[in-house]
């Protein structure tokens, strides 16, 4: 008994190896499309995740010093570009008093010493002395805190700041005062920082930023000098509104301190001053074992740089965080991507396998099967159109069998149509009350285009007449409209001679003509044009009216009752009162059967200026649908 229990769990357990030696198996065999899929990805990802791993490790220390020389000279540039723009205001003021033909002229005046002037001459001195004041207020209005001085020979002086402030004539005692005399043309002399000379200044500004340049005569002679200054704190403050921990400093060409943030480091010599380069720098050195990274923008047109000194540990303590944590997230994304990689995988690969499904049932003949997989990606969007390729091949199957019959239908409703009793009753009515009265030609003129209208209207033949058969079929159904009403209409017809000879369905143009005179004109007298042009490979037709037009509802609505007219459920209205009962849709019906899709009909109106209805014919195309129609 024991044995055979051992045999039984034996076999048990034998039966459990085997069935899970299958189901490994049946995993690690690459025998489907999803298997593969999901392999490839993970080793396509697993590999290069671990290669930058490993060869971040390697790269770090070098990206970090680049970025933090890059970030240094990000921020030594933005606050470059600020600082030169106060300087580039300040230079503007003094080439606009320099260059400015007007002030020019007037301090020349102002520098020549007249005596004995007359009243008129004073006053004309008066207002020179306000135009220019007025004109250095304008051009300071926008150079933010700007002092300006002119000063000239003879001491005479114009300022935007009161006398009680400073004495502009002190300038002449300066010590840069004598460089300036030695300047050339437009030559500029720049004056670091300086103590400030205004009074109003001093308390908040201890210091001030001043550029100087001469005032010259046509001979190069001096006979004055203007003097821009700002306070250094426009300088300073640029530096304190910077977010980095960075030390900037101004510096002169002997590097000196010219502006910073301590107000105590001005005019002293700067502490780094060996590490600086003549050109644009940046460059990482060492003081007290602790590392510095040191940046320097030239100002071109000053002579002095701009210099900034930020501790390298801080400088990359922003940018190892981010690595550190880019790292972080990258080890978790990692593992939430692998799970998540296998179950959209998987997602990605079933509709395929649904749409092989359903291409193998089509394969069978059966076209009413759609896959109705309608998601966003590459297999949505085959899946779409592959079922809007069965939509199509199953319209296309009902819409040649509605073009038949429509084409029967509508070749059968031309071969009945009839001028409408009603109307014939009008006509005769008309040519008997003329005769009657008047007995006159007019009268033979209406009998006669009654007839060939009915002739043509009852005739089986000739279904393809030239375009200039229709307009004489046109011209006798106006001949009998303007008998029948008491005010005529004015047909005017231009055709071309290319455009005579071309090949048209009959009573293509009446129908449209007809609606003009009765809802365009409302039977009125008007007129109605007829041209035609032959553009590139198609003909045009453009009829018309100057009759009341039709709002922009109507419009639309009329535009949708002729697309309507191509619908499988089309069918021709008879409702209509005489030859309009063919209607606009029947001879959209009509021309698109002929010549296809390349016919196009356009509809355009407006309120109070008329309607225009364009035909464009495609040179030679439906021709084979005209000839079987001709036929």
């Amino acid at each position: 008994m024991k044995l055979l229990i051992t045999i039984n769990n034996k076999e048990i357990r034998l039966k459990g190896l085997s069935i899970m030696r299958k189901k490994i198996h049946n995993i690690l065999s690459p025998r489907s499309f999803r298997f593969k899929v999901i392999f490839i990805s993970f080793i396509c990802l697993l590999i290069p995740a671990t290669m930058t791993l490993f060869i971040y490790n390697y790269l770090t220390k070098n990206t970090i010093r680049e970025q933090a020389l890059s970030n240094a000279n990000r921020e030594l540039t933005i606050a470059n570009e600020y600082v030169q723009k106060q300087f580039e205001d300040m230079m503007y003021i003094t080439n606009f008093i320099q260059v400015d033909a007007e002030m020019n002229t007037l301090l020349k005046r102002k520098a020549k010493n007249l005596k004995d002037q007359t009243p008129d001459q004073n006053y004309q001195m008066f207002l020179d002395d306000s135009k220019i004041n007025k004109t250095i207020d304008n051009i300071t209005l926008l150079g933010g805190n700007s002092y300006v001085t002119i000063l000239l020979k003879n001491g005479k002086s114009y300022t935007n700041y009161s006398s009680s402030e400073y004495n502009p004539t002190d300038l002449f005692h300066e010590d840069w005062f004598k460089q300036l005399n030695k300047t050339k043309g437009y030559e500029s002399v720049w004056i670091g920082s300086q103590p400030t000379m205004f009074s109003s200044e001093k308390s908040k500004n201890p210091y001030q930023i001043s550029v100087a340049r001469t005032l010259r005569d046509e001979n190069s002679h001096i006979y004055g000098y203007v003097i821009v200054t700002t306070m250094e704190n426009e300088v300073s403050q640029i530096f304190k509104n910077m977010s980095g921990h960075e030390e900037m400093v101004l510096l002169d060409s002997s590097n000196h301190v010219i502006s910073t943030r301590d107000d105590s480091e001005i005019g002293k010599s700067f502490q780094y001053r060996d590490q600086l380069r003549e050109k644009n720098y940046s460059n990482i050195f060492q003081i007290s074992k602790k590392n510095y990274l040191i940046a320097e923008h030239k100002i071109s047109f000053t002579g002095w740089k701009l210099v900034s000194v930020v501790p390298y540990k801080q400088a990359t303590n922003k940018v190892n965080s981010i690595f550190n944590k880019v790292i972080f997230v990258q080890v978790i994304f990692f593992s939430i991507f692998l799970v998540l990689m296998t179950y959209f995988l998987r997602t990605i690969t079933k509709p395929i396998s649904r749409l092989g499904n359903v291409a193998d049932i089509v394969q069978q003949g059966n076209l009413n099967i759609r896959s109705h997989i309608r998601s966003k990606d590459e297999v949505g969007r085959l899946s779409k159109s592959f079922d809007l390729m069965l939509d199509r091949i199953n319209e296309k199957i009902h819409e040649i069998k509605a073009t038949e019959e429509r084409k029967r239908k509508a070749e059968l409703d031309m071969l009945q149509a009839q001028i409408n009793p009603h109307f014939l009753f009008n006509v005769l009515n008309s040519i008997r009350m003329k005769v009657l009265v008047k007995g006159d030609k007019e009268s033979a003129n209406m009998i006669s285009s009654l007839s060939k209208l009915l002739r043509m209207t009852i005739s089986k033949e000739k279904k393809i007449i030239t375009l200039d058969e229709e307009i004489q079929i046109v011209l006798d159904f106006i001949n009998i409209m303007n008998m029948r009403q008491k005010e005529k209409v004015i047909v005017e017809i231009s055709i071309s001679e290319e455009a005579n000879t071309v090949m048209i369905p009959r009573f293509i143009l009446q129908p449209i003509i007809e609606n003009s005179i009765i809802h365009g004109l409302s039977q009125s007298a008007g007129t109605i044009k007829v041209n035609t042009k032959v553009k590139g490979n198609e003909t045009i037709i453009v009829i018309e009216d100057d009759g009341h037009g039709m709002d922009e509802e109507a419009l639309k609505h009329l535009r949708r009752k002729i697309t309507l007219a191509n619908d499988a459920d089309y069918s021709i209205n008879k409702s209509k009162k005489g030859f309009s009962s063919l209607g606009l849709s029947n001879v959209y019906e009509r021309m698109y059967m002929t010549f296809g899709q390349e016919f196009k009909m356009e509809i355009k109106s407006e309120i109070g200026k008329g309607t225009q209805v364009i035909l464009s014919i495609p040179k030679g195309g439906g021709r084979s649908n005209v000839q079987s129609n001709a036929s």
